[in-house]
């Protein structure tokens, strides 16, 4: 009887194991699925919509509401005519620009001089509204390169 429940639960482990490989390798397909997406793209990275402090239009508080934009692609990619807007169409057009691989730019509202790391948008007044938005990014042919919605007033910032 001994020999006929190790037998028993021997055929059971065996059939487990058979039922358990599709699973397996349905795990490893998913496992791979990230890596094909690591080939990267050019995407909104993150939204600080409601800058700390009184909203005084201050050039600091202007310029601490921003929307970051990153390169995870293997090269450079030109962001020359890409538009960047809200609901509302507020829109930001990137003139000669290029972000570089695996780099980060930030797109503030307010005024300031433009750098690799920071471009302004040059308004006196807030675009990102503090309870809800969406952000989206469009390539100079106006595909949808990306979009970043948020919908809170207990955070100020939405990574997308």
């Amino acid at each position: 009887m001994r020999c006929t429940r190790t037998l028993t639960a021997a055929a059971l482990a065996v059939a487990a194991g058979v039922v358990l490989l599709p699973t397996q390798a349905q795990a490893q397909v998913q496992a791979q699925a990230p890596v094909r997406a690591a080939a990267g793209s050019v995407h909104l990275y993150k939204i600080y919509y409601d800058s700390p402090g009184t909203d005084n239009r201050s050039s600091a508080s202007l310029n601490a509401e921003y929307v970051q934009i990153r390169n995870t692609t293997s090269k450079a990619v030109s962001l020359k005519g890409w538009t960047l807007v809200d609901a509302s169409n507020h829109k930001y057009v990137f003139g000669t620009y290029s972000l570089g691989k695996g780099k980060t730019v930030t797109v503030r509202t307010g005024k300031g001089k433009d750098t690799a790391a920071n471009r302004y948008q040059n308004r006196a007044a807030y675009v990102w509204n503090n309870d809800k938005d969406t952000a989206t990014l469009k390539k100079a042919n106006g595909t949808k390169a990306d979009t970043c919605s948020y919908n809170s007033t207990k955070v100020d910032y939405k990574m997308c």
